[in-house]
């Protein structure tokens, strides 16, 4: 379940399997990937690139979460099998390659190691 407060949040299912590795990272309004949704909340989307969309990734993040007042939980996906195409930004040829416990999936679900 999404950490929101007091509100309903569809999402896109962007597993590519139901086994995956995530662990609890905290986010918070700094963040780049911030968006502001159409009730006036600033939330990190699911599927983003966490901590940044760069060399730096760690992993995914595994729901939307509000940081509109402060610093949230979130939990991260370290390892399993994605789809790329259903993640709300394409993650960078860098991301891709520091993310070394993701397997990328495409839509027909032929496998698609990261880029070295």
């Amino acid at each position: 379940m999404p950490y929101v407060e007091n509100e309903h949040v569809d999402q896109i299912n962007f597993l590519a399997s139901a086994k995956f590795q995530s662990f609890t990272e905290y986010v918070d309004n700094t963040n780049a990937a911030v968006i502001t949704n159409d009730r006036g909340r600033k939330v990190i989307p699911a599927g983003t690139i966490y901590p940044a969309n760069d060399a730096t990734a760690k992993g995914v993040t595994i729901d939307e979460v509000d940081v509109t007042n402060n610093a949230a939980p979130v939990g991260v996906i370290v390892e399993g099998y994605l789809l790329q195409q259903r993640l709300p930004v394409a993650p960078a040829d860098a991301a891709k390659t520091a993310m070394t416990g993701i397997k990328w999936r495409d839509e027909a679900g032929a496998s698609g190691a990261p880029k070295a």
